[in-house]
């Protein structure tokens, strides 16, 4: 299936994703703790924070833990593919999470992971807006394009079948290469396993639009790999 042909290229073979450590410190695919940022934020928000809500400090401390902290793997992998830089993206999560943790009192439950991922992304086109107005560009949707696919599976296609006999570095270079609407709603279905309705929580655009984009960026992408593999 198309998906799963994108998380075998990228998943493993990918330096840039996290993955949470029973403790929930990020670690880097080579096992090795990257950082102590999840310990960082907490600190850092906690001196930022008034507490103008009635959470006491450790019922802050223990929704952010059971809430952020599962999610922030899939939160530096959003960040990383928007910013397209290991290092700017720390610091969209780092950023995220300290708006996460000052408004975790408003979290009442639901979809965290949509919850975390649409704070880091709104956090990862702040950054973009201020260092790289340029990587924004507005795409045209055109609402009801693969409505076919609106039963969620994907299906095996030829075009699918090009995507796995792409070469890694090339298939990473090619999704870089897309818009960010469109990179962003590939990389949240193809390599994130969202569905429809999560990525249109975390993008804020209607279902149909989220299809528009996922069927575009595809076609885009194969466009892109076909070319350079000729």
């Amino acid at each position: 299936m198309y998906a799963s042909h994108l998380q075998l290229k990228l998943s493993d073979a990918n330096p840039m994703v996290l993955v949470a450590s029973a403790g929930g410190l990020p670690r880097s695919n080579d096992g090795k703790a990257s950082s102590n940022r999840p310990a960082q934020v907490v600190s850092a928000a906690r001196r930022l924070d008034g507490h103008r809500d009635q959470m006491t400090g450790s019922e802050r401390n223990a929704r952010f833990a059971s809430v952020v902290l599962p999610h922030l793997a899939e939160a530096y992998a959003l960040a990383r593919w928007l910013t397209g830089n290991g290092t700017d993206a720390e610091d969209v999560v780092q950023d995220g999470c300290l708006h996460a943790f000052r408004g975790i009192g408003n979290f009442s439950g639901g979809n965290a992971r949509a919850w975390v991922l649409t704070i880091v992304r709104h956090t990862a086109y702040t950054w973009l807006g201020k260092n790289r107005p340029a990587a924004l560009v507005l795409v045209e949707d055109v609402e009801g394009v693969g409505r076919a696919q609106s039963g969620e599976p994907d299906v095996e296609t030829p075009e699918s079948a090009l995507i796995a006999k792409a070469d890694t570095g090339l298939l990473e270079a090619a999704i870089a290469a897309l818009p960010a609407p469109f990179r962003e709603t590939l990389v949240l279905r193809d390599l994130q396993g969202l569905n429809y309705r999560e990525i249109a929580e975390v993008t804020e655009v209607p279902i149909g639009t989220v299809m528009s984009r996922l069927a575009r960026g595809r076609h885009r992408l194969i466009a892109i790999i076909a070319k350079e593999a000729a």
